[in-house]
């Protein structure tokens, strides 16, 4: 009878450890597709960085030249109606 025990106690720890061994690579499978596909997004990220990196410089510019046309936009309406306070705005359609 203790000879049936040990051998079913030691069936029992190969049993689990297999199981664990099993499920263990299939989690490092799954680690490792993680990682080509988080590569795959850094690459893409770099690559849209790269393409992007003009627009700082040219929205710092475009910025400069709005400021300049609402000036002379401002200027323009304070021509137009003698009578608007300065740098007030009127709306569209109130005369």
């Amino acid at each position: 009878m203790t000879a049936l025990l040990i051998t079913l106690t030691l069936l029992e720890v190969v049993l689990v450890a297999a199981v664990l061994v099993y499920y263990l690579l299939r989690i490092a499978a799954s680690l490792r597709r993680t990682a080509v596909l988080l590569g795959k997004v850094a690459f893409g990220v770099r690559a849209i960085e790269t393409q992007c990196s003009s627009i700082g410089p040219s929205v710092l510019s475009i910025n400069d030249q709005l400021t300049g046309v609402a000036a002379a936009l401002c200027d323009l309406t304070q021509l137009a109606d003698p009578q608007a306070p300065r740098g007030g705005s009127t709306a569209v359609g109130s005369r």
